[in-house]
């Protein structure tokens, strides 16, 4: 229940918000200390019902400049949908003899903003704080930017704000749009069904994946190569990925392929495995990285390579699109063979292979077993970025250096950081693995590659030099210059979304990724988009 909370001072009501459940949203408090208007931010903080007061290190944003005028006598009262602000003298603010309580106020027919003085001032000051002893991980502030994804969702969001009547086209992050096909979704609908009878009831499951669908990824999706108690199921490849860093810790060295999936570099900091950023390179120290370029076919050059504990290899690739053939896979296998490493495997793209060459599996190479992890996921084959359902395939033969089998710790680990993928999410993988399934599977497939094979043919129609798309659903573009800069131009001249390559390393710079997971119309009018912006300046050949 919503409703509006004040906060008292000598019987003054200087801050104003909104409470759901009796806890008030953030109060900014500022203080007009003469009659010019300048102003002193004294603090801003959550009063909970009761409180004690928490003061935060900076305001809100919107605290910052007040939208409504709220009278009650005095002082005064700048109302926002965010966050308030009230005036009083800035030596007559104690925090601790605040209290939250209610109060009636009137709104004014019309907005009062505040002086550009007090508004200036108040973003320029800081506000006292109050922190824990707590230091922060330092392995996290080595992180200098936010997550990619994110990142290219607030550049989104910020250009619909100032333009708000945009038709944005998004071929950027790889989410699937398509439904889920029937089958599939008849397999969900049961064993959610199933939760509301008696006899089909489940709480908790095995950490590791129900028996049935174990067995059913063993046998359907490798052959009979792995065993069914090799194969863990999760709730996706990102999580697994971060998981299975737990298991090897900060000591483990990595390499990983340059430009590459951001998870890998990220979780390998957030462990500490690496050290700081190199602001010239924009690379992190103690991190290997594969550069894999459309020179050498996207596959690092393995002699240039330095040894290290594990090693990050996606294929089919993203963003590159890339995929690696049977004798590069062999080369890759006895490289971790020589050095004593192991491959850290992402397969997340398998179904979308059709060349013959290209192998699905790591696990299709002889000897992988015990130099390899697999990890994979629901998402791309059947459309379950929501539903959230991945495995992990950790052979019985890997072992550390001391002989423990690395399938002993990550069970362990997945014991007590998981508490098993939803038992819905499982039926519905299991409905994925039958023929029917499979079937469905292998349409959307095709509808997917369908839309690479429009966007591929686009942009190669425009002169750019075009890698992917071929045995997976991105296209890489080398489009030269700033990739960041080039994003900005396509989201303002043809209002369609892509991934800059520098955001996967200083590897993909001068490069886009354009996802072909997006409706068919969508596909089409984006080609017709990106087709009118550079027919007038076509890329030479």
């Amino acid at each position: 229940m919503y409703s509006s909370v004040y906060l008292h001072f000598d019987n003054k009501i200087v801050g104003v918000g909104n409470a759901c459940n009796g806890v008030a949203c953030v109060i900014a408090i500022r203080a007009i200390s003469d009659a010019a208007g300048s102003s002193t931010v004294l603090s801003t903080g959550q009063w909970p019902i009761p409180f004690p007061v928490i003061l935060l290190s900076t305001p809100p944003a919107s605290a910052v400049t007040p939208l409504l005028p709220i009278t009650c006598g005095a002082p005064v009262l700048y109302f926002s949908t965010m966050a308030s602000s009230a005036f009083i003298p800035a030596s007559s603010f104690t925090p601790s003899r605040a209290r939250v309580g209610r109060a009636a106020v009137s709104l004014p027919a019309a907005p009062r903003a505040a002086s550009a003085a007090a508004s200036a001032a108040a973003a320029t000051t800081t506000t006292p704080r109050m922190a824990t002893g707590v230091s922060r991980n330092a392995n996290l502030a080595k992180l200098q930017a936010g997550y990619l994804f994110p990142e290219i969702g607030r550049r989104r969001t910020a250009y619909l704000a100032s333009h708000p009547d945009a038709s944005i086209i998004s071929l950027g992050i790889g989410d699937t749009t398509q439904p889920i096909p029937p089958h599939i979704t008849a397999g969900l609908t049961a064993g959610a069904a199933a939760l509301g009878t008696p006899e089909g009831y489940s709480g908790y499951g095995a950490e590791q994946g129900t028996p049935a669908l174990r067995e059913k990824i063993a046998s359907v999706l490798y052959g009979g190569s792995v065993k069914a108690e090799e194969v863990f199921v999760s709730d996706g490849a990102k999580c697994d990925i971060a998981r299975l860093q737990s298991v090897f810790g900060p000591t483990a060295t990595a390499a990983v392929q340059d430009p590459s999936y951001p998870v890998y570099v990220d979780t390998a900091v957030m462990t500490g495995q690496t050290g700081e950023v190199d602001a010239g390179r924009g690379q992190f120290d103690r991190l290997e990285y594969m550069p894999c370029t459309a020179e050498n076919g996207f596959f690092p050059d393995l002699s240039r390579v330095a040894r290290t504990d594990l090693i990050f290899f996606c294929s089919p690739n993203n963003p590159t699109g890339a995929a690696a053939t049977r004798e590069q896979l062999t080369e890759l296998v006895a490289f971790a063979k020589k050095n004593g490493s192991i491959i850290v495997f992402d397969a997340a793209y398998a179904p979308f292979i059709r060349s013959a060459e290209v192998p699905k599996s790591i696990f299709d190479i002889p000897g992988a077993r015990e130099v390899a992890i697999e990890v994979n996921s629901m998402s791309k084959y059947a459309g379950f970025t929501g539903v959230r359902l991945g495995w992990v395939v950790v052979p019985n033969e890997l072992q550390f250096a001391d002989g423990t089998p690395v399938r002993n710790d990550f069970n362990r680990v997945m014991s007590t950081c998981f508490n098993g993928a939803s038992n819905i999410a499982q039926a519905g993988g299991l409905a994925c693995l039958d023929a029917e399934g499979q079937a469905e599977i292998g349409g959307l497939i095709d509808y997917y590659l369908g839309n690479a094979a429009i966007l591929r043919d686009t942009m190669a129609g425009l002169g750019f030099e075009v890698y992917g798309g071929v045995d997976a659903p991105y296209i890489y573009v080398k489009t030269g210059g700033s990739s960041w800069e080039t994003f900005s131009a396509i989201l303002e001249q043809a209002q369609v979304v892509t991934i800059p390559g520098a955001g996967f390393g200083p590897g993909g710079e001068g490069y886009l990724r354009l996802s072909a997971f997006a409706p068919r119309a969508a596909v089409v009018e984006a080609s017709a988009r990106l087709t009118k912006m550079y027919a007038s300046k076509k890329v030479e050949a």
